[in-house]
C-alpha cells in the first residue's frame, strides 16, 4: 500500500501544481463546471426520479430502474453541456472584449438554452418551467428594486392565492395543458382521494 502511495504521490504533485497554474484557471474552470454541472444534475434528478417513478409509474423493477437511470442521466448531461456552453462563450467574449459586458450573459444563455434545452422532453421542459418561475420572480425584484414597480404589503401572499387558484382551476377544467408530473401528483392528492373500497385503500394504499 505505502509502495503504491509513494509511486502516485509525483503524479498527484504534478496533477495539483497544473491545475492551479493560473494561465490554466479559465479553461479548467469550464472543466469543473461541466463536473459540477454532472454532480448537480444527479443530486437534484435522482431523488426525484426515484419517488416519481415509484409513486406513479407502472412497470416492472427493471423498467422502473431503467427510468430512474435515464432520466438522472439526461438531467446530469444536460446541465454539464450547458455549463460547457455557457463558459465557453462567456472566456470567449472575455478575449475579445477584454471584459465582461452585460449582454455577454443573456446571449450565451440564449444560444446554450438552444442547443442544450431546445428538444421539448420531460426532463428539460421541467427545468424550463423551474427557471421561468424563478426569473419571473426575479424579474419582479428587479421591478421593485429599480423603482419600477410598487412593493405593496402581502405581496406574497396575494400572489400564492392567484398561483394556487389558476392552477386549480386548470386541473379541474383542462388538466392536459398541466405539465405531466404536476398534473400526477394533483390527480394523487385530490381525485385518487375520493375512491376507496375499504380500509386497506383508505389508509394503507391508495388504490
Amino acid at each position: 500500500m505505502e509502495g503504491a502511495v509513494q509511486l502516485l504521490a509525483p503524479a498527484y504533485i504534478a496533477a495539483s501544481k497544473f491545475i492551479l497554474t493560473p494561465s490554466y484557471h479559465d479553461i479548467l474552470s469550464i472543466v469543473k463546471g461541466v463536473r459540477n454541472g454532472v454532480v448537480y444534475g444527479t443530486k437534484i434528478r435522482f431523488p426525484h426520479a426515484l419517488v416519481m417513478t415509484f409513486l406513479f409509474r407502472s412497470g416492472t423493477l427493471k423498467q422502473k430502474f431503467r427510468w430512474i437511470f435515464e432520466a438522472t442521466k439526461a438531467h446530469a448531461t444536460n446541465l454539464a453541456k450547458f455549463v460547457f456552453i455557457y463558459k465557453t462563450l462567456m472566456l470567449i467574449f472575455k478575449r475579445f472584449s477584454g471584459k465582461l459586458e452585460k449582454p455577454h450573459p443573456f446571449i450565451a444563455g440564449i444560444i446554450g438554452g438552444y442547443y442544450v434545452f431546445g428538444e421539448n422532453n420531460n426532463i428539460n421542459n421541467q427545468i424550463v418551467l423551474y427557471l421561468f418561475s424563478r426569473i419571473l420572480v426575479g424579474l419582479a425584484k428587479l421591478g421593485v428594486k429599480r423603482g419600477v414597480l410598487p412593493a405593496p404589503d402581502n405581496t406574497f401572499a396575494v400572489f400564492a392565492s392567484l398561483v394556487w387558484g389558476v392552477v386549480m382551476w386548470l386541473f379541474v377544467f383542462e388538466t392536459d395543458t398541466l405539465q405531466a408530473s404536476l398534473a400526477a401528483s394533483m390527480q394523487y392528492l385530490y381525485n385518487d382521494s375520493n375512491t376507496w373500497d375499504g380500509l386497506r385503500n383508505f389508509l394503507w394504499h391508495n388504490k
